[in-house]
């Protein structure tokens, strides 16, 4: 598995301009999720959380809170970070590519860690439709979500796959198969590219 270690901050405005035609309260821009491709920080994703729902901020016209995405290890150095200085990270990381200005205020913080949130594909990975053959021998367990099933499941991937558990445990479906093919699309994947 793979950690994570996720910073939320609410400030008072973000560097970034909408250029788009899209309308969003504040013009912030409209994006629920910015992929960090620069090398020069430890960042993985942003995420907008006014851009989720305005309700999940309490004057989403006058501020935004945004959670940072760190891709860890449980107990490396970023996961031993105390708070405040994982907090002082991500601001300076924020500042360096540009997405808050040196002026903006962070009027609150707040860290989780989540220990083995997304699961690596390593291994014997490639055999992993023996263990599927091997836990569907199990007729009182079900396997859903990202965890359960072992692979990248959003949200609305663990729902699919918990209601068709339903439809199963209902007699509605039959096959377990239609749990585990949620979520088989390639281009949800991530490779890793050669050096």
């Amino acid at each position: 598995f793979r950690d994570f270690v996720t910073v939320g901050l609410l400030v008072d405005k973000l560097k970034l301009v909408n250029k788009t035609k899209i309308k969003t309260l504040g013009d912030i821009v409209p994006d629920c999720w910015i992929y960090v491709q620069d090398t020069g920080v430890k960042l993985g994703r942003i995420q907008i959380f006014n851009n989720w729902s305005p309700y999940m901020v309490k004057n989403p016209d006058e501020t935004v809170w945004i959670g940072l995405e760190y891709f860890c290890t449980e107990g490396d150095e970023f996961w031993n970070m105390s708070e405040s200085d994982t907090v002082t990270q991500a601001i300076s990381e924020l500042k360096k590519i540009g997405v808050i200005a040196e002026d903006t205020k962070v009027l609150d913080s707040h860290r989780e860690k989540i220990k083995k949130a997304y699961p690596a594909y390593f291994d014997t990975y490639n055999e992993f439709d023996k263990l599927q053959t091997y836990l569907n021998e199990f007729e009182n367990i079900y396997f859903v979500g990202r965890n359960g099933q072992h692979r990248y499941n959003n949200m609305d991937h663990s729902t699919l796959a918990a209601m068709k558990t339903v439809d199963l445990i209902l007699g509605e479906i039959s096959d377990r198969k239609e749990i585990w093919s949620v979520n088989t699309e390639s281009d949800y994947q991530e490779e890793k590219k050669a050096a």
